[in-house]
């Protein structure tokens, strides 16, 4: 991997600069794509030498002008990682939480940005001998569970996109996901405080069967594996990654979970 170049999308915070992070120390330049933590993606992209680009990814336009400008800054480009998105907290129970204009906002960021970013990068990524796309989708897309009925419907649609694409772009392009279950990221520390978010950490990982809670590098890891050259011949696959939570019969029937 070492030379290469990948575009990052959210890649600021969380599993985002985590990816970033681990593709650097594999030699990877990095685009780390923001829309509004530009004092974060800044402090990253000089950590690694990278880039750090603003762009609202919901604009194709912005899609785009994000992919020329990584070709511009490095000559190439051989990996994507469609991370950026959002979610509405609400009840999967009360039917009047959500309204239209929810499904849309968050659609228009989880599944369509992340289609577009893939066509706007698709002419670059054919030129490279290995090219490859991971889409950060959610065990909310297998199980209809997580924040949101809306979330769970995006992340569902992302991972029939990632089939769908995978097989129109063989073999110049690989396309996968990986469905991560709970993820103890800085957002939830910020929102529970530090004891409140020991405490979650502490309960999550007393449920699920390899006793842990998974936290943003355990999600880069697989992400990386995946835009790998060695994983060659992996492609419209979609990896879970939950500690095992998804081995839980029961899961798909409780949507309050995290996911």
């Amino acid at each position: 991997m070492d030379g290469s170049v990948a575009i990052v999308t959210g890649g600021g915070t969380g599993i985002g600069a985590a990816v970033v992070r681990q593709l650097a120390a594999r030699g990877v330049r990095c685009v780390v794509n923001y829309a509004s933590s530009r004092d974060e993606a800044e402090a990253l992209a000089a950590e690694v030498g990278g880039a750090a680009v603003q762009a609202d990814i919901v604009e194709d336009a912005a899609c785009r002008a994000l992919a020329r400008a990584a070709v511009e800054r490095f000559g190439r480009l051989d990996f994507l990682v469609n991370n950026a998105g959002r979610t509405k907290f609400a009840a999967h129970e009360d039917l009047d939480a959500l309204e239209a204009e929810d499904f849309v906002d968050i659609y228009r960021l989880n599944t369509v940005a992340a289609f577009q970013m893939i066509r706007a990068c698709a002419p670059a990524m054919r030129e490279g001998p290995h090219s490859a796309v991971v889409n950060v989708a959610s065990v909310a897309g297998l199980f209809g569970i997580g924040s949101s009925v809306a979330y769970a419907a995006s992340k569902g649609a992302l991972l029939t996109l990632t089939r769908s694409l995978a097989r129109v772009l063989a073999p110049a392009i690989r396309v996968n996901a990986v469905a991560p279950g709970y993820v103890g990221t800085g957002w939830f520390e910020k929102r529970l405080g530090e004891e409140g978010f020991a405490r979650l950490n502490a309960r999550i990982a007393g449920s699920v069967p390899m006793g842990l809670a998974a936290g943003p590098d355990d999600i880069a890891a697989p992400i990386v594996m995946l835009l790998d050259p060695a994983t060659r011949a992996i492609t419209g696959e979609t990896m879970t990654v939950d500690a095992g939570a998804h081995l839980d019969t029961g899961l798909s029937r409780r949507p309050g979970r995290e996911g």
